[in-house]
């Protein structure tokens, strides 16, 4: 960001704010004097048009009762498909793509269910070492209810060194036998973006269908699933997307794979002119609406409609630009001040294949987590040694990276983290 030394000053943090046209949104969230918030990246801030939208949709059950499933300001009955043509941009596809649905391995459980369908030599699913658990945890339990050994059907693309993928490594695997492919868009510890675009050509060059978890990626950085012609994906609107704890989830489903039954069928399935016509048969809605499983929750989908509001004004291509900025500024930093302390950035470097957090690694990190903790820096513990910074676009600042910085550099210099255990707390 810059290479005197005047760019290692507060004065220079505080300047880069002043020319900030994003800053002023940091007034639309709760952000909590004297802390500095860098974990937007496993549960995004309060905003106060997120507030505002719950506390109208609690109005509207107060006020109307039953009848909220089809008046009000946002009608219950129809709040998930809403919520859809909201996030559509954020991920690149068509409104009727896109759903506000359940959780991320609901989401998941739902996609792998109606597109793995194992047949002839096609019966593995195609995944990668460095994933998420719980995504793993469910494709394995897909390949066990239909019958296959998840320890000769689960693929798992191995990492050349610990942090992240190659991208050869990946289309190397995808082999005859392949039937599926789920992989993330952004590594959840490293903050490795995939080439979802190449990767998505190559696996239909072989005629397997593939989808991406993108809870580390939506609202972070653009997307264009629809223009790359990814099958399906799912994430979560808890993180970047700032949709309040256990909030409901999303799910992409391209327009070329409507008509197709969903695999877990349920009354929120339905087309919506023939939901109470209670036929035992289901008629499938025509879009991403038929992969919605039960009733929706409709006190935990409020919040999301104040904060996408905020994405619609602003538009991801300024939040990505501003992202980029931030954490570029965090790694000079720290290469400039805490070269002597053996933190080492793990996280590309590179502004195309880097998302929105940095990922640090230190045999102490889980004390050093807490010691910033103890300092009102909330940071993200990842076992065994590393740290995640995720300074957010719309409510972090460049002064609060320089603090951080110098903050982490006192912990480091003085020691203070050995009077914390070396261990996670049970939730890290």
């Amino acid at each position: 960001m810059g290479n005197s030394d005047n760019a290692y000053t507060r004065e220079y943090a505080v300047n880069l704010d002043k020319l900030d046209e994003l800053a002023p949104y940091r007034q639309e969230f709760y952000v909590k004097e004297g802390s500095i918030y860098f974990d937007g990246n496993s549960l995004g801030l309060l905003s106060k048009r997120a507030e505002q939208t719950l506390l109208r949709l609690l109005d509207s059950w107060k006020h109307f009762g039953i009848d909220g499933w089809t008046q009000g300001e946002n009608p219950w009955f129809y709040l998930s498909e809403s919520l859809g043509k909201s996030l559509a941009p954020l991920v690149g596809g068509s409104p009727e793509e896109v759903i506000a649905t359940g959780s991320t391995t609901v989401n998941l459980h739902q996609l792998v269910s109606t597109f793995y369908n194992p047949e002839g030599k096609k019966t593995k699913i195609l995944a990668d070492e460095l994933n998420f658990p719980s995504d793993i945890y469910a494709l394995k339990s897909q390949l066990t209810l239909k019958g296959y050994d998840p320890s000769e059907h689960l693929i798992e693309v191995k990492s050349f060194d610990g942090h992240t993928l190659n991208e050869e490594d990946i289309i190397n695997e995808m082999k005859e036998d392949i039937a599926l492919i789920v992989l993330p868009s952004v590594l959840y510890r490293s903050g490795q973006i995939l080439d979802m675009k190449r990767l998505t050509a190559e696996a239909h060059k072989r005629n397997i269908l593939i989808g991406f978890d993108l809870c580390h990626s939506v609202g972070s950085i653009p997307h264009h699933l629809s223009d790359w012609d990814v099958d399906f994906a799912f994430w979560c609107n808890y993180k970047h997307l700032n949709g309040g704890p256990g909030g409901v989830g999303g799910l992409f489903v391209n327009k070329k794979h409507f008509g197709q039954h969903p695999g877990l069928a349920g009354w929120f399935s339905s087309r919506k002119d023939k939901q109470f016509d209670m036929d035992h048969t289901l008629t499938p809605a025509e879009d991403a609406s038929a992969f919605q499983v039960g009733t929706p929750h409709v006190l935990s989908l409020a919040p999301l409609i104040g904060s996408l509001s905020i994405f619609e004004e602003v538009g991801m291509e300024k939040i990505r630009a501003k992202s980029l900025k931030l954490t570029q500024y965090l790694m000079d930093l720290i290469e400039h001040e805490l070269a002597d302390y053996e933190l080492t950035i793990q996280n590309p470097k590179e502004d195309h294949c880097r998302g929105g957090h940095i990922y640090l690694e230190h045999p102490e990190a889980a004390r050093i987590c807490k010691a910033l903790k103890e300092e009102k820096i909330i940071p993200d513990y990842r076992t065994p040694n590393g740290i995640r910074l995720a300074p957010v676009a719309l409510y972090n600042t460049f002064e609060e990276v320089w603090d951080c910085v110098q903050i982490l550099k006192t912990i480091m210099k003085e020691e203070r983290y050995l009077k914390f255990k070396n261990e996670r707390e049970v939730v890290a």
